[in-house]
Protein backbone atom coordinates (compact mmCIF):
# COMPACT_ATOMS: atom_id res chain seq x y z
CA UNK A 1 0.00 0.00 0.00
CA UNK A 2 1.23 3.19 -0.81
CA UNK A 3 2.26 5.86 1.68
CA UNK A 4 -0.43 8.80 1.98
CA UNK A 5 -1.37 10.99 4.33
CA UNK A 6 -4.23 12.41 2.76
CA UNK A 7 -6.53 10.38 5.43
CA UNK A 8 -4.15 10.08 8.40
CA UNK A 9 -5.86 11.35 11.64
CA UNK A 10 -9.12 12.97 8.98
CA UNK A 11 -12.60 11.81 10.76
CA UNK A 12 -14.14 9.97 8.37
CA UNK A 13 -18.27 8.76 8.40
CA UNK A 14 -18.75 5.79 5.91
CA UNK A 15 -22.38 5.66 5.16
CA UNK A 16 -23.30 1.99 3.50
CA UNK A 17 -21.53 -1.12 4.76
CA UNK A 18 -21.96 -3.81 1.99
CA UNK A 19 -18.10 -5.03 0.47
CA UNK A 20 -16.74 -1.55 -0.23
CA UNK A 21 -17.97 0.10 2.87
CA UNK A 22 -16.30 -2.78 4.90
CA UNK A 23 -13.06 -2.91 2.95
CA UNK A 24 -13.18 0.84 3.34
CA UNK A 25 -13.15 0.69 6.93
CA UNK A 26 -10.45 -1.63 7.35
CA UNK A 27 -8.02 0.33 4.96
CA UNK A 28 -8.78 3.80 6.69
CA UNK A 29 -8.08 2.34 9.69
CA UNK A 30 -4.49 1.37 8.68
CA UNK A 31 -4.03 4.46 7.55
CA UNK A 32 -4.75 5.79 10.85
CA UNK A 33 -8.11 7.63 10.14
CA UNK A 34 -10.82 8.23 12.74
CA UNK A 35 -14.06 6.32 11.62
CA UNK A 36 -17.50 6.13 12.18
CA UNK A 37 -19.73 3.53 10.44
CA UNK A 38 -23.50 4.06 9.47
CA UNK A 39 -25.15 1.73 8.52
CA UNK A 40 -29.10 0.69 7.80
CA UNK A 41 -29.26 -2.34 8.83
CA UNK A 42 -29.51 -3.26 12.11
CA UNK A 43 -26.83 -3.97 14.46
CA UNK A 44 -27.85 -6.98 15.67
CA UNK A 45 -27.91 -8.58 12.42
CA UNK A 46 -25.22 -7.00 11.07
CA UNK A 47 -22.12 -9.19 11.18
CA UNK A 48 -19.77 -6.53 9.28
CA UNK A 49 -20.79 -4.02 11.92
CA UNK A 50 -20.20 -6.48 14.38
CA UNK A 51 -16.79 -6.97 13.19
CA UNK A 52 -15.54 -3.38 13.04
CA UNK A 53 -17.27 -2.72 16.54
CA UNK A 54 -14.42 -5.53 17.65
CA UNK A 55 -12.10 -3.66 15.70
CA UNK A 56 -12.63 -0.61 17.76
CA UNK A 57 -14.48 1.15 14.85
CA UNK A 58 -17.60 3.22 16.10
CA UNK A 59 -20.55 1.76 14.69
CA UNK A 60 -23.89 3.41 14.12
CA UNK A 61 -26.49 0.82 12.67
CA UNK A 62 -30.52 0.61 12.06
CA UNK A 63 -31.01 4.17 10.17
CA UNK A 64 -29.30 7.49 9.13
CA UNK A 65 -29.59 9.85 12.12
CA UNK A 66 -28.81 13.01 11.52
CA UNK A 67 -27.58 13.61 14.46
CA UNK A 68 -24.55 12.15 13.31
CA UNK A 69 -23.27 14.92 11.86
CA UNK A 70 -23.22 17.46 14.55
CA UNK A 71 -19.60 15.44 14.93
CA UNK A 72 -16.65 17.24 12.54
CA UNK A 73 -16.03 14.89 9.63
CA UNK A 74 -13.24 15.70 7.35
CA UNK A 75 -14.61 13.32 4.31
CA UNK A 76 -17.69 11.19 3.90
CA UNK A 77 -17.58 7.97 2.20
CA UNK A 78 -20.82 6.53 0.74
CA UNK A 79 -22.00 3.29 -0.99
CA UNK A 80 -22.21 4.10 -4.66
CA UNK A 81 -25.61 3.32 -4.78
CA UNK A 82 -26.82 5.51 -1.81
CA UNK A 83 -28.85 8.24 -3.45
CA UNK A 84 -27.48 12.06 -3.31
CA UNK A 85 -30.99 12.95 -1.80
CA UNK A 86 -30.68 11.00 1.47
CA UNK A 87 -31.32 13.76 3.65
CA UNK A 88 -27.58 12.89 5.35
CA UNK A 89 -25.77 13.55 2.27
CA UNK A 90 -27.83 16.88 1.37
CA UNK A 91 -26.84 18.28 5.36
CA UNK A 92 -23.60 17.29 4.44
CA UNK A 93 -23.35 19.21 1.28
CA UNK A 94 -24.90 21.89 3.09
CA UNK A 95 -21.62 21.61 5.27
CA UNK A 96 -19.91 21.23 2.98
CA UNK A 97 -18.41 17.94 3.61
CA UNK A 98 -16.73 16.28 0.30
CA UNK A 99 -18.00 12.84 -0.40
CA UNK A 100 -16.19 9.87 -2.03
CA UNK A 101 -16.63 6.83 -3.19
CA UNK A 102 -13.85 3.99 -2.24
CA UNK A 103 -12.48 4.24 -5.86
CA UNK A 104 -11.26 8.01 -4.82
CA UNK A 105 -9.63 5.90 -1.62
CA UNK A 106 -7.84 2.77 -3.90
CA UNK A 107 -6.18 5.87 -6.05
CA UNK A 108 -4.37 7.68 -3.55
CA UNK A 109 -3.30 4.26 -1.68
CA UNK A 110 -1.80 2.62 -5.41
CA UNK A 111 1.36 1.80 -6.07
CA UNK A 112 -0.41 0.78 -9.52
CA UNK A 113 -1.66 2.49 -12.29
CA UNK A 114 -5.19 1.68 -13.00
CA UNK A 115 -7.21 1.62 -16.40
CA UNK A 116 -10.77 2.51 -15.57
CA UNK A 117 -13.74 0.98 -17.84
CA UNK A 118 -17.17 3.00 -18.08
CA UNK A 119 -20.60 2.96 -20.13
CA UNK A 120 -23.82 2.00 -20.45
CA UNK A 121 -23.17 -1.59 -21.54
CA UNK A 122 -20.51 -4.10 -21.62
CA UNK A 123 -18.00 -2.44 -19.10
CA UNK A 124 -17.73 -6.10 -17.15
CA UNK A 125 -17.08 -8.12 -20.77
CA UNK A 126 -14.40 -5.28 -21.49
CA UNK A 127 -13.07 -5.18 -18.20
CA UNK A 128 -12.84 -9.19 -18.35
CA UNK A 129 -11.12 -9.01 -21.88
CA UNK A 130 -8.61 -6.51 -20.88
CA UNK A 131 -7.69 -8.29 -18.23
CA UNK A 132 -7.01 -11.51 -19.69
CA UNK A 133 -5.29 -9.46 -22.72
CA UNK A 134 -2.94 -8.10 -20.54
CA UNK A 135 -2.37 -10.77 -18.72
CA UNK A 136 -2.26 -12.86 -21.79
CA UNK A 137 0.54 -10.40 -22.11
CA UNK A 138 2.07 -10.85 -19.11
CA UNK A 139 1.78 -7.27 -18.18
CA UNK A 140 0.61 -7.84 -14.65
CA UNK A 141 -2.66 -6.93 -14.46
CA UNK A 142 -5.34 -6.91 -11.47
CA UNK A 143 -8.96 -6.63 -11.68
CA UNK A 144 -11.64 -4.36 -9.26
CA UNK A 145 -14.27 -2.07 -8.66
CA UNK A 146 -17.89 -2.93 -9.87
CA UNK A 147 -17.05 -6.07 -11.69
CA UNK A 148 -17.33 -7.46 -8.14
CA UNK A 149 -13.92 -7.00 -6.61
CA UNK A 150 -13.24 -4.05 -3.98
CA UNK A 151 -11.02 -1.58 -5.73
CA UNK A 152 -8.93 -0.36 -1.98
CA UNK A 153 -8.68 -4.00 -1.54
CA UNK A 154 -6.99 -4.50 -4.47
CA UNK A 155 -4.91 -1.19 -4.60
CA UNK A 156 -3.59 -1.96 -1.23
CA UNK A 157 -1.66 -5.12 -2.25
CA UNK A 158 -0.84 -3.82 -5.51
CA UNK A 159 2.67 -2.81 -6.93
CA UNK A 160 4.29 -0.84 -9.12
CA UNK A 161 4.43 -2.99 -11.91
CA UNK A 162 0.79 -3.99 -11.81
CA UNK A 163 -2.04 -2.49 -13.45
CA UNK A 164 -5.66 -2.62 -12.09
CA UNK A 165 -8.28 -2.45 -14.36
CA UNK A 166 -10.94 -1.57 -13.29
CA UNK A 167 -14.96 -1.28 -14.33
CA UNK A 168 -16.33 2.20 -13.02
CA UNK A 169 -20.03 2.78 -12.80
CA UNK A 170 -22.16 6.49 -12.68
CA UNK A 171 -22.50 5.73 -9.15
CA UNK A 172 -19.04 4.94 -8.35
CA UNK A 173 -17.50 7.71 -11.09
CA UNK A 174 -19.88 10.86 -8.98
CA UNK A 175 -17.74 10.31 -5.91
CA UNK A 176 -14.10 10.89 -7.33
CA UNK A 177 -12.29 13.93 -6.51
CA UNK A 178 -8.47 13.45 -7.34
CA UNK A 179 -8.74 9.52 -9.05
CA UNK A 180 -7.40 9.75 -12.71
CA UNK A 181 -7.05 6.33 -14.71
CA UNK A 182 -4.00 6.53 -16.78
CA UNK A 183 -6.11 4.51 -19.55
CA UNK A 184 -9.99 5.64 -19.58
CA UNK A 185 -12.77 3.90 -21.69
CA UNK A 186 -16.02 5.20 -22.15
CA UNK A 187 -17.89 2.51 -24.60
CA UNK A 188 -21.36 4.20 -25.02
CA UNK A 189 -23.92 6.34 -22.80
CA UNK A 190 -27.82 5.06 -22.48
CA UNK A 191 -30.95 6.44 -20.82
CA UNK A 192 -30.09 4.06 -17.50
CA UNK A 193 -30.32 5.19 -13.62
CA UNK A 194 -32.31 7.91 -14.71
CA UNK A 195 -34.32 7.57 -11.14
CA UNK A 196 -30.93 8.27 -9.36
CA UNK A 197 -29.28 10.82 -11.77
CA UNK A 198 -32.52 12.45 -12.30
CA UNK A 199 -31.59 13.29 -15.85
CA UNK A 200 -29.90 11.96 -18.87
CA UNK A 201 -27.30 15.16 -18.82
CA UNK A 202 -26.69 14.09 -15.38
CA UNK A 203 -25.90 10.68 -15.97
CA UNK A 204 -23.85 11.85 -19.20
CA UNK A 205 -21.92 14.13 -16.84
CA UNK A 206 -21.24 11.66 -14.36
CA UNK A 207 -19.53 9.50 -16.85
CA UNK A 208 -17.57 12.34 -18.00
CA UNK A 209 -15.91 12.68 -14.56
CA UNK A 210 -13.65 9.74 -15.40
CA UNK A 211 -11.55 11.77 -17.88
CA UNK A 212 -12.07 15.05 -15.53
CA UNK A 213 -8.44 14.39 -14.04
CA UNK A 214 -6.54 13.37 -16.69
CA UNK A 215 -3.77 15.00 -18.35
CA UNK A 216 -2.22 15.62 -21.81
CA UNK A 217 0.17 12.17 -20.72
CA UNK A 218 -3.00 9.80 -20.30
CA UNK A 219 -5.41 7.86 -22.51
CA UNK A 220 -9.03 7.59 -23.06
CA UNK A 221 -10.51 5.12 -25.75
CA UNK A 222 -13.69 6.72 -26.76
CA UNK A 223 -16.41 5.28 -29.04
CA UNK A 224 -16.66 7.54 -31.85
CA UNK A 225 -20.38 6.02 -33.15
CA UNK A 226 -21.69 7.54 -30.27
CA UNK A 227 -22.59 10.88 -29.96
CA UNK A 228 -23.39 11.21 -26.41
CA UNK A 229 -19.43 9.59 -25.66
CA UNK A 230 -17.90 12.43 -27.88
CA UNK A 231 -19.93 14.73 -25.83
CA UNK A 232 -19.00 13.39 -22.53
CA UNK A 233 -15.19 13.43 -24.01
CA UNK A 234 -14.84 17.20 -25.71
CA UNK A 235 -13.27 18.27 -22.88
CA UNK A 236 -11.10 15.77 -21.79
CA UNK A 237 -7.28 16.63 -22.15
CA UNK A 238 -6.06 12.78 -22.77
CA UNK A 239 -5.06 11.40 -26.17
CA UNK A 240 -7.81 10.28 -27.59
CA UNK A 241 -7.74 6.67 -29.10
CA UNK A 242 -11.50 6.24 -30.81
CA UNK A 243 -12.65 2.76 -31.95
CA UNK A 244 -16.01 2.47 -34.47
CA UNK A 245 -17.70 -0.19 -35.92
CA UNK A 246 -18.94 1.69 -38.60
CA UNK A 247 -15.72 3.50 -40.26
CA UNK A 248 -11.62 3.28 -41.03
CA UNK A 249 -10.06 5.24 -38.13
CA UNK A 250 -6.08 6.11 -38.92
CA UNK A 251 -5.29 5.69 -35.39
CA UNK A 252 -8.06 3.49 -33.49
CA UNK A 253 -9.68 0.49 -33.69
CA UNK A 254 -12.10 -0.56 -36.33
CA UNK A 255 -13.96 -2.67 -39.10
CA UNK A 256 -12.54 -3.61 -42.10
CA UNK A 257 -12.70 -6.44 -44.67
CA UNK A 258 -14.43 -8.23 -42.01
CA UNK A 259 -11.47 -7.86 -39.66
CA UNK A 260 -10.43 -6.09 -36.77
CA UNK A 261 -7.60 -3.17 -37.22
CA UNK A 262 -5.80 -0.98 -35.06
CA UNK A 263 -4.69 1.23 -37.32
CA UNK A 264 -3.30 0.17 -40.26
CA UNK A 265 -2.23 -3.16 -38.67
CA UNK A 266 -4.65 -6.26 -39.14
CA UNK A 267 -5.51 -7.98 -35.34
CA UNK A 268 -7.92 -10.92 -36.06
CA UNK A 269 -10.21 -11.88 -38.33
CA UNK A 270 -14.00 -11.16 -37.35
CA UNK A 271 -14.77 -15.47 -37.53
CA UNK A 272 -11.90 -16.56 -35.59
CA UNK A 273 -13.41 -14.30 -32.81
CA UNK A 274 -15.51 -16.76 -30.36
CA UNK A 275 -17.74 -14.06 -28.55
CA UNK A 276 -20.95 -13.77 -30.24
CA UNK A 277 -22.83 -10.97 -31.33
CA UNK A 278 -22.58 -8.16 -33.15
CA UNK A 279 -22.76 -5.78 -30.46
CA UNK A 280 -19.59 -7.05 -28.67
CA UNK A 281 -17.64 -5.77 -31.40
CA UNK A 282 -17.33 -2.31 -29.73
CA UNK A 283 -16.18 -4.49 -26.60
CA UNK A 284 -13.15 -5.94 -28.74
CA UNK A 285 -12.33 -3.04 -30.19
CA UNK A 286 -11.99 -1.28 -26.91
CA UNK A 287 -10.29 -3.39 -25.60
CA UNK A 288 -8.05 -3.98 -28.83
CA UNK A 289 -7.00 -0.38 -28.45
CA UNK A 290 -6.29 -0.77 -24.59
CA UNK A 291 -4.09 -3.56 -25.03
CA UNK A 292 -2.43 -2.61 -27.88
CA UNK A 293 -1.55 1.14 -25.88
CA UNK A 294 -0.05 -1.39 -23.41
CA UNK A 295 2.14 -2.86 -25.76
CA UNK A 296 0.39 -6.76 -25.56
CA UNK A 297 1.28 -8.71 -28.44
CA UNK A 298 -0.55 -9.23 -31.21
CA UNK A 299 -0.70 -13.01 -30.87
CA UNK A 300 -1.89 -12.81 -26.83
CA UNK A 301 -4.55 -10.52 -28.55
CA UNK A 302 -5.87 -13.28 -30.41
CA UNK A 303 -5.43 -16.20 -28.43
CA UNK A 304 -7.91 -14.65 -26.05
CA UNK A 305 -10.49 -13.71 -28.40
CA UNK A 306 -10.28 -17.08 -30.16
CA UNK A 307 -10.74 -18.83 -26.44
CA UNK A 308 -12.77 -16.11 -24.62
CA UNK A 309 -16.83 -17.07 -24.97
CA UNK A 310 -18.12 -14.02 -22.01
CA UNK A 311 -18.67 -13.67 -18.98
CA UNK A 312 -20.84 -14.89 -16.52
CA UNK A 313 -24.80 -13.56 -16.77
CA UNK A 314 -23.67 -11.49 -19.88
CA UNK A 315 -24.67 -13.91 -22.71
CA UNK A 316 -23.24 -16.33 -21.26
CA UNK A 317 -24.26 -20.10 -23.14
CA UNK A 318 -25.02 -22.37 -20.56
CA UNK A 319 -26.15 -25.33 -22.60
CA UNK A 320 -28.21 -27.30 -24.92
CA UNK A 321 -30.85 -29.43 -24.48
CA UNK A 322 -32.81 -31.25 -27.10
CA UNK A 323 -31.46 -28.92 -30.03
CA UNK A 324 -32.40 -25.76 -27.94
CA UNK A 325 -29.32 -23.69 -26.99
CA UNK A 326 -29.48 -21.49 -23.43
CA UNK A 327 -28.31 -18.21 -22.99
CA UNK A 328 -27.86 -16.27 -19.75
CA UNK A 329 -27.96 -12.21 -20.16
CA UNK A 330 -29.20 -11.62 -16.83
CA UNK A 331 -26.98 -8.44 -16.56
CA UNK A 332 -29.49 -7.00 -19.28
CA UNK A 333 -30.99 -4.78 -16.79
CA UNK A 334 -32.24 -2.03 -19.26
CA UNK A 335 -33.28 -2.28 -22.73
CA UNK A 336 -30.34 -1.59 -24.99
CA UNK A 337 -28.73 -4.47 -23.61
CA UNK A 338 -31.78 -6.45 -24.80
CA UNK A 339 -31.82 -4.96 -27.65
CA UNK A 340 -28.14 -5.69 -28.80
CA UNK A 341 -28.81 -9.80 -27.12
CA UNK A 342 -31.82 -10.71 -29.06
CA UNK A 343 -29.54 -8.79 -32.59
CA UNK A 344 -26.78 -11.58 -31.69
CA UNK A 345 -28.43 -14.49 -33.05
CA UNK A 346 -30.06 -15.56 -36.30
CA UNK A 347 -31.57 -18.40 -35.49
CA UNK A 348 -35.05 -17.64 -33.58
CA UNK A 349 -35.54 -16.76 -29.93
CA UNK A 350 -37.83 -17.86 -27.63
CA UNK A 351 -37.10 -14.23 -24.85
CA UNK A 352 -37.63 -14.42 -21.20
CA UNK A 353 -38.41 -10.55 -20.03
CA UNK A 354 -39.53 -8.95 -17.15
CA UNK A 355 -38.59 -7.16 -13.57
CA UNK A 356 -38.02 -4.14 -11.54
CA UNK A 357 -40.60 -1.10 -13.14
CA UNK A 358 -38.93 2.39 -13.12
CA UNK A 359 -41.69 3.74 -14.54
CA UNK A 360 -40.66 3.27 -18.14
CA UNK A 361 -42.36 1.70 -21.42
CA UNK A 362 -40.67 -0.78 -23.54
CA UNK A 363 -41.39 0.88 -27.23
CA UNK A 364 -37.84 0.98 -27.67
CA UNK A 365 -37.39 -2.95 -27.97
CA UNK A 366 -40.36 -3.15 -30.34
CA UNK A 367 -38.07 -3.13 -33.23
CA UNK A 368 -36.01 -5.91 -32.03
CA UNK A 369 -38.75 -7.79 -30.95
CA UNK A 370 -40.38 -8.88 -33.89
CA UNK A 371 -37.22 -11.13 -34.40
CA UNK A 372 -38.53 -13.15 -31.30
CA UNK A 373 -40.79 -16.15 -31.95
CA UNK A 374 -42.26 -16.28 -28.50
CA UNK A 375 -41.92 -14.14 -25.11
CA UNK A 376 -42.23 -15.00 -21.82
CA UNK A 377 -42.88 -12.68 -19.39
CA UNK A 378 -42.77 -12.07 -15.42
CA UNK A 379 -42.13 -9.20 -12.46
CA UNK A 380 -44.01 -6.08 -12.39
CA UNK A 381 -43.12 -5.35 -15.68
CA UNK A 382 -44.75 -8.40 -17.38
CA UNK A 383 -47.56 -6.38 -19.08
CA UNK A 384 -45.50 -3.59 -20.25
CA UNK A 385 -43.44 -6.05 -22.33
CA UNK A 386 -46.29 -8.02 -23.07
CA UNK A 387 -47.75 -4.71 -24.81
CA UNK A 388 -44.38 -4.18 -26.88
CA UNK A 389 -44.31 -7.62 -27.86
CA UNK A 390 -48.49 -7.79 -29.35
CA UNK A 391 -47.10 -4.21 -31.13
CA UNK A 392 -44.47 -5.78 -32.47
CA UNK A 393 -46.74 -9.13 -34.24
CA UNK A 394 -45.38 -11.98 -31.49
CA UNK A 395 -48.49 -14.27 -31.22
CA UNK A 396 -47.43 -16.25 -28.13
CA UNK A 397 -47.14 -14.34 -25.12
CA UNK A 398 -46.88 -16.23 -21.95
CA UNK A 399 -47.12 -14.91 -18.40
CA UNK A 400 -45.37 -16.68 -14.99
CA UNK A 401 -44.71 -16.10 -11.46
CA UNK A 402 -40.56 -16.27 -12.03
CA UNK A 403 -37.86 -17.02 -13.86
CA UNK A 404 -37.58 -20.51 -13.06
CA UNK A 405 -41.37 -21.18 -14.10
CA UNK A 406 -39.96 -19.10 -17.62
CA UNK A 407 -37.65 -21.50 -18.19
CA UNK A 408 -40.22 -24.50 -18.33
CA UNK A 409 -42.49 -22.29 -20.16
CA UNK A 410 -40.19 -21.22 -22.42
CA UNK A 411 -38.75 -24.63 -22.86
CA UNK A 412 -42.43 -25.74 -23.61
CA UNK A 413 -42.99 -23.11 -26.83
CA UNK A 414 -39.71 -23.96 -28.39
CA UNK A 415 -38.58 -26.17 -31.31
CA UNK A 416 -35.20 -27.81 -31.89
CA UNK A 417 -32.47 -25.17 -33.42
CA UNK A 418 -34.23 -22.46 -31.01
CA UNK A 419 -32.32 -20.19 -28.70
CA UNK A 420 -33.90 -19.79 -25.37
CA UNK A 421 -32.79 -16.35 -23.68
CA UNK A 422 -32.74 -15.24 -20.57
CA UNK A 423 -32.34 -10.75 -21.45
CA UNK A 424 -34.94 -9.40 -19.03
CA UNK A 425 -34.27 -5.84 -20.09
CA UNK A 426 -34.98 -4.46 -16.15
CA UNK A 427 -33.38 -4.50 -12.70
CA UNK A 428 -33.91 -7.79 -10.80
CA UNK A 429 -34.78 -5.75 -7.48
CA UNK A 430 -38.50 -6.47 -7.73
CA UNK A 431 -38.10 -10.38 -7.09
CA UNK A 432 -34.67 -10.58 -6.29
CA UNK A 433 -31.36 -8.79 -4.50
CA UNK A 434 -28.90 -8.92 -7.72
CA UNK A 435 -28.65 -9.83 -11.05
CA UNK A 436 -26.55 -12.60 -10.27
CA UNK A 437 -29.16 -14.14 -8.15
CA UNK A 438 -31.59 -14.07 -11.12
CA UNK A 439 -29.30 -15.78 -13.42
CA UNK A 440 -27.98 -18.51 -10.85
CA UNK A 441 -31.92 -19.37 -10.76
CA UNK A 442 -32.02 -19.26 -14.36
CA UNK A 443 -28.97 -21.61 -14.89
CA UNK A 444 -30.23 -23.82 -12.11
CA UNK A 445 -33.40 -24.25 -14.07
CA UNK A 446 -31.88 -25.38 -17.09
CA UNK A 447 -30.01 -27.74 -15.77
CA UNK A 448 -32.56 -29.32 -13.71
CA UNK A 449 -34.50 -30.10 -17.60
CA UNK A 450 -34.72 -33.48 -18.78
Amino acid sequence: MKNTHKFTNKHILIIGLAKSGFAAAKVLQELGSYITVNDQKPFEENQPAQELQKAGIKVICGGHPMEILDDHFDFIIKNPGIPYSNPLLIKAIEKGIPILTEVELAYHISAADFIGITGSNGKTTTTTLIYEMLNKGSKNPLVAGNIGTVACEVAKEAEAENIIVTELSSFQLMGIDEFAPRIAVLLNIFDAHLDYHGTKQDYINAKARIFENQTENDFCVINIDDKEVLQASERCKAKKIPFSTTQPIEEGAYIKNQAVYFGDEKIIDIKDIVLPGIHNLENILAAIAVAKLVRVSNSAIQEVLGEFTGVKHRLQYIKTVKGRKFYNDSKATNILATQKAITAFEKPVVLLAGGLDRGNEFDDLIEQLKHVKALVVYGQTAKKIERAGKLAGIDLIKHVDNVEAAVYEAYGLSNEGDIILLSPACASWDQHKTFEERGDIFINAVHKLK
